[in-house]
């Protein structure tokens, strides 16, 4: 039976060596910062028994949940629950991690049996938000586990291939456009489905979902943001056919994508029916070809090497990516459901107010989302380079906000469609969570435009000491697991 003991991490560390309270220090900051490369890179070169014995189990669960490796993690939060003293807000995102990891790997009743436990355990201490989160999700994990998601068969023993074609959305004078994925079908019938790296979960409209009848389950309900936020609820779809690839078994959020505004919403069908990540999760080893506009898929997936990992995911289930952009080094979210080039945040616009202002185009941003629109001033900017798993490109209208977004699940930079059509190819190694880039085969050099402006490095809010630190870890982490993201819409 899991131990749990309910007590402030800072009385259960008492006093170590300055060498050792340095390394905590270093390890704490990285989890406070969600740098995840940094934790690793510390976590692997130094010795364990120079780590406090929570920080060195508390980072193989993180390391483990955020890059990919459930072969850490879940042991890691067998020991993190049976070993140590917990205060309920690390207790609750460490439930939730768990949950999620062992569902990736198909253990949903467990998921869900070890959820309930530790609720039934410990809801004297949580409150009502808490207990109803991992309730819902314990839900979400029975009624899954009454099926096997995620049942790929290859029809060639080599290699799968799924044709795209790439469509204009929104008013004409934007060029905004998304990747529908060709020859697809639900349930044997003909489907429109938009192909969303930026998605942390496959969605559906409620109109789409009896079209194509899905299988709803009990119980099973999930909060998804827009600009708003809406509860939907969790259906199967028992096939789903793309290209030569058939997926049986397939989780859907149905929820209504619709924005509230009538001249919008006219705009918003291109994402009635959207696959993501977690369906790229699945599929292990994934190369986006905008030459040959086809994703290629092995049917055997690679061996996990020892290559360092250069994507994460969120703290939303996002996929992002180590990058530079504007020769600044950044950890961008890699979104084909952004129909435009790309957005930086209002950071950026605040530190160099003068230079975006003389070099860039004023103008507005409108953006749908899921109930409601929202419109911020921008500046659209010239060529600035953008390098990606070892390939540059210059797109021609990154935009930077000038003013914070609405969006509770925004990133410092998100990398659109537009840009990823310049690299030539993109390969996904979901089991080493690396991503690689090639140019166009046309292409044999890439020339950087440069620029004069200063060194910029997204700041992070001076915080507390990393002891005081690791219970607002599990906050910001429970938070946004209970509402995970969803599609970015174009850009109106």
């Amino acid at each position: 039976m899991l131990r749990k003991i309910l007590s402030a991490i800072l009385c259960c560390i008492i006093s170590v060596t300055a060498y050792s309270q340095s390394i905590d220090e270093k390890i704490g900051s990285a989890m406070n910062a969600s740098d995840w490369f940094a934790l690793d890179s510390l976590y692997s070169s130094t010795p364990k028994d120079s780590i406090h014995p929570f920080l060195e189990v508390f980072s193989r669960c993180l390391i483990g949940n955020r890059l990919n490796r459930t072969d850490i993690s879940i042991p890691a939060f067998q020991e993190l629950l049976n070993k140590h003293s917990l205060d309920v807000s690390n207790l609750v995102s460490s439930v939730y991690m768990y949950g999620m990891d062992l569902s990736r790997e198909g253990y949903n009743a467990e998921a869900a049996s070890m959820i309930r436990a530790i609720v039934d355990q410990t809801k004297q201490y949580m409150d009502s938000a808490a207990v109803e989160g991992l309730t819902s999700a314990a839900g979400h994990y029975d009624a899954l586990a009454e099926y096997k998601p995620y049942q790929i068969n290859f029809s060639d023993s080599t290699a799968a291939t799924i044709p795209f074609s790439i469509v204009p959305v929104g008013p004409k004078d934007k060029g905004s456009m998304l990747m529908h994925l060709c020859n697809s079908s639900i349930n044997g019938q003909p489907a429109d489905i938009t192909f969303d790296t930026g998605a942390g979960m496959n969605m559906i409209s409620p109109e789409m979902a009896d079209k194509y009848g899905l299988t709803a389950l009990d119980d099973a309900r999930q909060t998804v943001f827009g600009v708003g936020r809406r509860v939907g609820r969790i259906a199967i779809a028992k096939e789903l056919k793309l290209g030569d690839l058939v997926v049986r078994d397939v989780p859907f959020v149905v929820v209504s994508l619709s924005s509230g505004n009538e001249e919008a919403d006219q705009y918003t069908e291109c994402f009635n029916i959207v696959v993501g990540s977690e369906l790229m999760l699945q599929l292990k080893d994934l190369t986006i070809d905008f030459e040959k506009r086809h994703i290629e898929i092995p049917a055997n997936a690679p061996v996990r090497s020892d290559a360092r990992p250069n994507m994460c995911f969120s703290s939303g289930m996002n996929l992002l990516v180590k990058a530079t952009v504007n020769n600044t080094p950044a950890t961008v979210c890699i979104d084909s459901g952004d129909a435009a080039f790309g957005t930086l945040s209002s950071e950026y616009y605040e530190r160099f107010k003068d230079y975006v202002e003389r070099v860039g185009r004023p103008d507005t941003i409108r953006s749908a989302g899921i109930a409601g629109v929202t419109i911020v001033p921008c500046y659209y900017m010239p060529e600035m380079p953008v390098a990606i798993g070892g390939t540059t490109v210059m797109p021609d209208g990154l935009v930077i906000r000038a003013q914070n977004s609405n969006s509770p699940m925004a990133h410092d930079v998100v990398i659109g469609l537009r840009t990823l059509m310049m690299f030539g190819k993109l390969r996904f190694n979901m089991v080493d969570f690396v991503l690689t880039t090639e140019p166009y085969s046309s292409l044999t050099t890439m020339v950087q435009r440069k620029y004069d402006v200063p060194a910029f490095k997204y700041s992070k809010v001076e915080g507390p000491t990393v002891l005081q630190t690791l219970g607002f870890i599990g906050v910001a982490v429970a938070r946004t697991l209970i509402y995970p993201t969803a599609a970015n819409n174009p850009d109106l």
